[in-house]
């Protein structure tokens, strides 16, 4: 009676496991339809007619009715509100360092429609676009940052007036963000000063960011600086660096994130789907309630790797400094490993501690746990409660239609390939 009671537990689980990782991965493709665009240098943008000046210090209004040039870096100062139409395009120079920072106390709404997307793309003619074209976007509010410095100042080469970021103020609502695509920003000026697709340093947990498609940034396409803002519906698409990256103490949620990355598209140090880091090592951290602590739900990580290029990629997940990262519902494919670890967590206790993965699919190549600390534990526990792929699967034969150029599914098929972790 006992094995029958334990055999109908887990018939159950795993139905209700597999029942809704179909649904989850059905209503991602619904939420990524009509804003998108996965082949933007196929896109003939129209030419700017009005340029954006670099000092933006009064309340302002960019009308979807104009096409705007973005040259060199714009700052909107003075507590000042740039707000953007829906539909609007702004076309960046590729020729002069060019970034639109949102200073401390300034906003940015950027609402755009699912209809009519907000577009921040390079200057660049049609088919001759490419990783790194311009800057990026950065945004600098005033909530908390895990380090003993209130403030800090936000990489890149910025006027050192404009430059400072953190504060006190959780409640802070910086900027609101909604369906808006970045196209082919970010770049790694040197090991410690990178533009990413979209820099959030220190937001407030009211401020919005929905509905965002980062494509070919050249360096992460999303990084959260501290801050606690909750975000949802992100994408990044074949970024040379990390996806998702977050550091300083950034706590929040994240909900429906796709990361599409290539096996040959990486930074020559390590590139992933996440990397956390809890605090900076270098500085220290305040305590440690105040490190990194991040919640994701409904995600998507997949590399395109098959049987001919799957030995250049790396881990999905790489986690630093005793920063914590929870993940379910969720799917990761065509890595090495599932995550790695630094030496800052010291033994198994430390894992299970600061990492779940939970009611998820995943499918590597190589060890799925990489740790540095010595011990019999199998660390391979870890991932208990979750489904792999007996052998590496290449995305093809897990997902509907990975490789369409204009729309792509990364639906899961029905498969009997999976196999429950013990």
């Amino acid at each position: 009676m006992r094995s029958n009671i334990v055999f109908t537990i887990l018939f159950c689980s795993i139905s209700f496991f597999s029942f809704s990782q179909t649904n989850t991965s059905d209503n991602q493709m619904k939420w990524i339809k009509g804003w998108t665009n996965f082949t933007p240098n196929h896109k003939d943008y129209p030419e700017p007619e009005e340029r954006l000046p670099n000092i933006i210090n009064t309340n302002s209004y960019l009308s979807n009715k104009v096409t705007y040039l973005m040259s060199g870096n714009v700052y909107v100062t003075n507590n000042a509100t740039l707000t953007i139409q829906e539909g609007t395009i702004i076309r960046c120079d590729t020729e002069d360092a060019t970034s639109l920072v949102i200073t401390k106390g300034a906003k940015l709404m950027a609402k755009g429609l699912k209809t009519h997307p907000i577009v921040f793309t390079s200057n660049k003619a049609m088919r001759s676009r490419k990783s790194g074209d311009w800057g990026g976007i950065v945004i600098a509010g005033s909530g908390k940052i895990n380090s003993p410095a209130v403030s800090k100042v936000i990489e890149g080469n910025f006027l050192p007036q404009y430059s400072l970021y953190g504060g006190l103020d959780e409640d802070e609502t910086t900027t609101e963000m909604s369906y808006v695509r970045i196209e082919y920003a970010g770049k790694k000026i040197n090991e410690s000063k990178e533009l990413n697709g979209l820099s959030l340093y220190a937001l407030g947990k009211n401020s919005i960011i929905n509905n965002i498609m980062i494509s070919y940034s050249g360096d992460d396409s999303f990084e959260c600086f501290g801050g606690s803002t909750n975000m949802k519906n992100l994408i990044s698409f074949k970024a040379k660096d990390d996806d998702f990256d977050f550091t300083l103490g950034y706590q929040g949620e994240l909900n429906n994130i796709l990361a599409i990355r290539h096996p040959y598209i990486s930074d020559v140090s390590g590139s992933f789907a996440i990397e956390i880091d809890g605090y900076d090592k270098k500085e220290g951290f305040v305590s440690s309630e105040s490190l990194s602590n991040v919640n994701i739900k409904n995600s998507s990580f997949i590399n395109l790797s098959d049987e001919h290029n799957y030995q250049h990629t790396t881990a999905a997940i790489s986690a630093k400094n005793t920063a914590k990262l929870n993940i379910t519902e969720s799917r990761i494919s065509g890595f090495a490993n599932v995550v790695s670890f630094d030496n800052s967590y010291q033994s198994y206790k430390d894992l299970e501690t600061h990492f779940l993965l939970e009611n998820s699919i995943f499918n590597v190549h190589s060890t799925t746990v990489l740790k540095q600390y010595n011990s019999a534990i199998n660390a391979e526990k870890l991932l208990r409660y979750n489904m792999y792929t007996n052998t590496f699967q290449n995305a093809k034969d897990l997902f509907t239609d990975p490789f369409d150029e204009k729309n792509p599914k990364f639906t899961l098929k029905d498969s009997g390939t999976y196999t429950v972790m013990q």
